[in-house]
């Protein structure tokens, strides 16, 4: 595969790999108003600009590509969470949420001084949380948290944390604190060939014990150096469903942006479900129930 490139990528925010346009289904049977709770649409970096800020920059990801995607892979719903390399400018992902009201849901990111006239705006086309990024450049980092909390809080909404294992440690007492309810992406990407004996995993399964704290199942390839089989990524998503079944969703990570090569496929990400939740029934909770209520369907 040749190296990405991209008109507008940097030294600091180099250019990554598109996604496959292929999808498949699981080899399980998808229920009736499964949802993809992670995804992103990606602008072209002119009509909707990239923040001088990101970490990478990432080829166009439309709204078309996007639905197909869902399509292809079976989901009745989706949720599209705000890109960090657009930053606070949500109107991209608003555009989606517009044209696909009973479909789509989103996580927007704006800034502490967002006021409450935008607020409520986003929740009008289907904004029900707000994006911390404690990870990658272009986003709204842990100092906001407090106040965006208090903001939206009394909406309904949730706020959603984009982080990796220190700085999950060091957030842990803030986030135990949280009035709202907590989602964690991508298992804090805690890599998975250390497990639950992984400092960070303990944190994170205290946090989930505390009846606060959702975890995203999902982004399994940024955590694992078997991308092949990921046969060493069963047993920090089976411990959560354990603990909490009632607090896990599944997200694909479309359209997997900051990688830059190999690709991954979407479908196997999805097919993985099969194995970390084998019964149909807690797949249900995880695709439909869930989702369901986290996002307000």
């Amino acid at each position: 595969m040749s190296k990405p490139s991209h008109p507008l990528a940097t030294a600091a925010a180099p250019a990554c790999a598109g996604p496959y346009a292929e999808m498949s289904k699981p080899s399980w049977k998808m229920p009736a108003g499964a949802c993809d709770t992670h995804a992103h649409v990606v602008g072209d970096g002119v009509k909707y600009p990239f923040v001088a800020t990101r970490g990478f920059t990432p080829p166009e990801a439309t709204e078309a590509q996007y639905i197909a995607m869902l399509d292809g892979l079976g989901c009745d719903r989706g949720v599209l969470i705000q890109v960090s390399v657009h930053g606070t400018d949500n109107s991209l992902m608003i555009e989606a949420l517009k044209h696909h009201p009973k479909r789509l849901r989103g996580v927007a990111v704006c800034s502490p001084d967002v006021s409450d006239k935008e607020l409520k705006a986003l929740h009008d086309v289907g904004v029900r949380g707000l994006r911390i990024n404690v990870w990658v450049g272009g986003g709204v980092g842990f100092d906001a948290m407090d106040k965006l909390a208090e903001r939206i809080g009394p909406m309904g909404w949730h706020l959603q944390f984009l982080i990796d294992p220190p700085n999950l440690l060091k957030g842990t007492p803030r986030l135990a604190k949280m009035k709202l309810p907590v989602v964690i992406d991508h298992i804090a990407q805690i890599p998975h060939a250390e497990g639950t004996q992984h400092p960070a995993f303990k944190a994170l399964l205290e946090l989930v014990k505390d009846g606060n704290t959702w975890v995203k199942l999902s982004g399994a390839y940024r955590a694992t150096d078997d991308l092949a089989h990921y046969a060493n990524t069963l047993e920090m998503p089976q411990a959560l469903i354990a603990e909490a079944p009632d607090r896990m969703v599944w997200g694909s990570d479309w359209p997997h942006v900051h990688i830059y090569t190999p690709m991954i496929k979407t479908g196997p990400t999805l097919d993985l479900l099969g194995k970390w939740a084998p019964d149909e029934k807690i797949r249900h909770k995880i695709l439909v129930d869930n989702p369901a209520r986290l996002y307000d369907f």
